[in-house]
């Protein structure tokens, strides 16, 4: 994507008109069954059925007498059947573990230090609200970086102070727009380096173009990690006029909305492709969910990419559905998606509309 689409795609984001309304529901989990075998014995493994669900223990079929064990090719084996040498004790203990412990599927819910642990859960289409969701990734990213590395960019709290923008600051990023597209990149990103500067003009705009150019390596050697703390910058920045303007009952976001979006979005693409920071599926996940309901079409077809693949989530193919439509009414359509409109995608009132 070149300057010109960042840009106007930043606009788009501050003029736009959100998402569509409605919610993401969720496929019912599909039946399956369980079969636990070794070279002895096999048992089936049945999960509790809905009228037992003050016993949540496992019920095991234990192997018919007809059936005799298999033949073992393990010669340190004795040629005694296994449930021979195991005591009746152990064979409760077995039976009474439950299906996750079995399976070894017991987990903690997904977590990550770059994901504020109260975010919330939105079930409405409310900008506001996703406005306010993408402020808190913003401060909970901007307190990760200044843990593990005190001193960077994201640290400055000038930013809060300071206008968004001005109009020498407005001319000053058109011009360096213009010697990127002359291929004059090393003065165009030595000029966004300066605008970006938290010491100087603190611009959050140029921290996004900045961070691209480090990441990319657009007249200057490629440093990720310089991108991430810049990308930060501009996150932490615009994130705290937008809580200004939330604050003071802007449905619409302020004036940094664009730079907000631009940079939840590029911060998504870092942590999915583990660009200049450790790969993180989780916070990929609700980066771009977040980006993608503040009216990013890209962002809309990268996290109905995370429910197809399950990258940082269950796999959900309505879910899907529901945000590469988004995406294709918006304008951004990606080929080979013609089962998004199948009826069974269709959300509950709605209808095949395209």
């Amino acid at each position: 994507m070149g300057i010109r689409d960042i840009l106007k795609k930043k606009d788009d984001l501050s003029t736009g008109q959100p998402p569509e309304k409605g919610t993401i529901n969720h496929l019912a989990a599909p039946e399956f069954t369980i079969i636990r075998s070794d070279t002895s014995t096999q048992e089936r493994i049945y999960p509790p059925s809905i009228k037992s669900v003050d016993n949540l223990h496992l019920a095991v079929q234990e192997p018919k007498e007809k059936d005799k064990p298999r033949r073992s090719l393990d010669v340190f084996r004795s040629g005694r059947p296994r449930s021979a040498s195991e005591s009746s004790q152990t064979k409760k203990e077995s039976g009474a573990r439950r299906l996750s412990q079995r399976l070894h599927l017991s987990r903690a819910p997904p977590s990550s230090e770059n994901v504020p642990e109260n975010l919330p859960d939105i079930v409405t289409s409310d900008e506001a609200q996703w406005e306010k969701r993408a402020t808190m990734l913003a401060g909970q990213n901007n307190r990760a970086r200044s843990n593990s590395r005190p001193g960077t960019p994201s640290d400055s709290s000038r930013g809060e102070e300071r206008a968004v923008s001005s109009q020498q600051i407005d001319q000053d990023i058109q011009e360096a727009i213009r010697l990127h597209e002359e291929g004059k990149l090393e003065l165009s990103t030595r000029m966004f380096g300066r605008l970006a500067d938290p010491q100087g003009a603190n611009n959050p705009l140029s921290q996004v173009l900045y961070g691209l150019a480090l990441r990319h390596g657009w007249g200057c050697a490629p440093d990720p990690e310089g991108a991430v703390k810049y990308l930060s910058a501009a996150a932490s920045n615009s994130a705290s006029i937008e809580q200004m303007a939330l604050q003071a009952g802007m449905k619409k976001g302020g004036a940094a909305k664009g730079e907000l979006v631009l940079a939840i979005f590029e911060l998504a693409n870092c942590f999915r492709h583990g660009w200049g920071i450790e790969k993180d599926a989780y916070a990929a996940k609700q980066y771009y969910e977040t980006a993608a309901n503040l009216g990013d079409t890209d962002a809309m077809n990268e996290i109905a990419w995370c429910y197809v693949e399950g990258f940082g989530c269950k796999k959900d193919k309505f879910a899907a559905a529901r945000y590469y439509r988004l995406a294709e009414k918006a304008g951004n359509k990606t080929l080979g998606n013609s089962w998004i409109w199948k009826e069974k995608y269709d959300p509950p009132g709605e209808g095949n509309r395209k």
